[in-house]
Order: C-alpha cells, then structure tokens, then sequence
C-alpha cells in the first residue's frame, strides 16, 4: 500500500473533540482529500472544519440528513483512492498510525481496524482487560472509528438505510464476504 488515502469523517454537533480529531489526522495520515458528512451540526462543528479547509484545501463537506448509514454511504460514493479510511468524530489518531497499519496490509486483508482505546483508562489490569474484550467485539462487530478499508470491495456496497447502528457489522461482513480479512490490532489504535 502506497501513496494517499481519502478519510471519511461524519460529524453531528462534534465541536468537542473535532480539533482534535481532524489535526491527529493530517499528522498520521497522508490525506488525499478529506470527506466529511455533516449531519446539520447546529454548533461550531463546520466552523472547526472551515479552518481545516482554508489550511490544507483538500477538504470536501457533504450534508447528510438521515444516519450514519446514509451518511457512510454518501462518503463512500465520493472515495477516489485505491484505500480509504473511516476516522470516527470523537477519535484521536496515536503517532504513525499510518506507518504502523502498512505491516498488515497484505494482499488478503480487505480492512484493517485500530483497537480502541478510551483515554480515562488509566489502569494497566483494567486496560488489558479492555483491550481484550474490545479485540472480542470486533470480531462480531467490526468498527469504524479507525480502519482503513480497500475501495474496490466495497464499492458497490449499498447499505441498508435502517442501520443507524450496526453499519460497521454490515460492512465488515460485505468485506470478508468477499474473501478478504479485517484485521483488528492493538497497534495502531
């Protein structure tokens, strides 16, 4: 895997964590274009991303009324790079998040997922249980938070509208549907 990833980012009233967010992923990821899908954020979300805008002018602002369905989708259908990624709002990328998810591409692996990993986790046997159980759930369910998904699989995904929830599981299984693995790891995360 070489070259620049477009990253789809779908934002709802985000303010919080959104500086954050976008600026861990222009430092971690070679962006090619950033795809946000706005769900009519009332607060300072698309003044926070305007900024992003003037500063790298690879921004794309797409506005989206119905769910994280819908709106994944929307992005998707704007994805123009041979790998993308799904960077969740409140998320914030660890250093060489990049750097380090290339060892797991391989030709068999469709989608690689970050662990999560909550910031008010402060004690180590606490942490190694989390980590345990959140690598469990991605087995069932997927994410989307950080994980980055070979285009061409899922191009022709149509999501089912009604999934407000439960749309990471839908893609994640249209994925290893088609003979591919997601990749769930500890580093990055």
């Amino acid at each position: 895997m070489t070259g620049s990833v477009d990253v789809v980012l779908l934002t709802l009233d985000s303010e919080r964590m959104l500086k954050k967010c976008v600026q861990s992923i222009y430092d971690n990821i070679p962006v090619h274009k950033l795809i946000v899908v706005d769900g009519y954020s009332t607060d300072k979300t698309l003044s926070i991303i305007g900024k992003f805008s003037e500063r790298y002018q690879n921004v794309e602002i797409l506005m989206d009324k119905g769910n994280r369905a819908t709106a994944r989708q929307k992005g998707i259908e704007r994805v123009s790079t041979e790998w993308f990624m799904f960077v969740d709002s409140d998320v914030i990328l660890c250093s060489d998040w990049y750097k380090k998810a290339q060892k797991y591409i391989q030709s068999n692996v469709g989608a690689l997922w970050g662990i999560e990993v909550w910031s008010t986790i402060n004690n180590p046997k606490t942490l190694k249980i989390f980590l345990i159980v959140t690598r469990k759930i991605s087995e069932v369910r997927g994410g989307t938070h950080d994980t980055l998904i070979r285009t061409e699989l899922i191009k022709d995904i149509k999501i089912p509208n009604g999934l407000h929830v439960f749309e990471d599981a839908y893609i994640r299984d249209w994925i290893a549907n088609k003979g591919y693995l997601v990749v769930a790891c500890y580093s990055p995360f």
